[in-house]
């Protein structure tokens, strides 16, 4: 009899150690500890019915305490494997955590498990990437922004060496050193701004304005040089309501996008302006007739120092970045595209001013 009393208690633990394993499978920690508390029952009303039956037949208190023994150990197996199996996880996220704080940005936690932890696996491993990327940006900003001062500076220190060998007067290097001191100047302006418009600390002042006569004078400070260029600038203002926006940023966008488009309109092209609304924004669109642009041009072009042809002179490849920062700081969003007849549209939004 005593051996059927073990055969009983044995089997009691082999069932709490199938429990488990069961319990493992469950999708979250939650059903999980919920199962636990039910099986922590379930085992011992089954080792007390056990032991009655047991007492019934055999009067035996020994073999009572075995099966009870047992129930407790398959509850005790039952609960140390669950803790086992979240602890590791939790053990797993700590170590990453420790890799990701000690600069491995490639580190990336599990995301198997239950639900929670898998939430929280995935949580931290979208952080690690969006850190990754950070980091990367900041390596090609730095990189970018030191190759863009290194020209002019470079060309500045070799003019002043040749004025001071006496090689050169200072008079033929007056405006070459006044362009490159300019450039300069624009830059660290820029970037300035884009440092602003990262920290959140762009100042403006939102107003309720009409935005065709902000997109009038914009067109209207271009003209000359489109007449120079013998580019045509068309109009296709819309009736549109009243925008909440800054409105000397607005014309900045404006005009970055404009100088943009003479850059790339051959003679004889044609830039056209068009204003729109649909019933949340007001939509601002320049559309050249130039050479177009890619589809990864579209996707890129507004990213930091990016340039369509990096051996072309003129600028840092800042504006668009800039222009990108302060159409999103007033609450609308830019975008660039293709022409399905050759040229580029890019186009921003500006929210609609609320009705009184």
């Amino acid at each position: 009899m005593i051996q059927l009393a073990v055969a009983v208690a044995v089997s009691t633990l082999a069932a709490g150690i199938l429990g488990a394993v069961s319990l493992r499978r469950l999708r979250t920690v939650r059903l999980q500890l919920a199962a636990f508390g039910l099986l922590a029952v379930v085992l011992p009303l089954a080792a007390v019915l056990l032991s009655g039956w047991v007492m019934f037949h055999m009067g035996a208190d020994l073999k009572i305490l075995a099966v009870a023994a047992g129930a407790a150990a398959s509850a005790v197996a039952v609960a140390l494997a669950l803790a086992s199996s979240i602890t590791r996880r939790v053990e797993i996220l700590s170590r990453v955590s420790a890799l990701l704080a000690g600069g491995d940005l490639g580190v990336r936690a599990p995301t198997d498990g239950p639900r929670e932890l898998a939430e929280l696996g995935s949580s931290f491993n979208a952080m690690a990437s969006e850190l990754e990327s950070l980091f990367d940006a900041r390596r090609e900003l730095v990189a970018a922004a030191s190759h863009d001062l290194r020209t002019p500076v470079a060309s500045i220190r070799a003019m002043l060496e040749a004025i001071e060998d006496g090689l050169a007067q200072p008079e033929e290097y007056l405006a070459p050193l006044q362009e490159h001191a300019r450039r300069l100047g624009t830059l660290v302006d820029d970037l300035f701004e884009l440092a602003r418009i990262d920290a959140g600390a762009l100042s403006h002042e939102l107003q309720v304005v009409a935005v065709a006569p902000l997109v009038e004078s914009c067109v209207r400070g271009v003209e000359a040089e489109a007449r120079a260029r013998r580019v045509r600038l068309d109009r296709r203002l819309g009736v549109t309501p009243p925008a909440r926006c800054a409105p000397d940023q607005v014309e900045r966008v404006l005009l970055n996008l404009l100088t943009n488009a003479l850059q790339h309109t051959p003679s004889d092209g044609a830039i056209a302006v068009l204003l729109d609304a649909d019933d949340d924004h007001v939509i601002v669109t320049v559309e050249d007739s130039g050479v177009g642009i890619t589809p990864d041009a579209a996707r890129r072009m507004f990213d930091r120092f990016w340039r369509s042809d990096p051996a072309r002179a003129g600028g840092a490849g800042l504006g668009l970045a800039i222009a990108r920062g302060l159409v999103e700081a007033q609450g609308g969003r830019i975008w660039a595209e293709g022409v399905a007849s050759g040229g580029a549209r890019v186009s921003f939004t500006l929210p609609v001013a609320a009705a009184p």
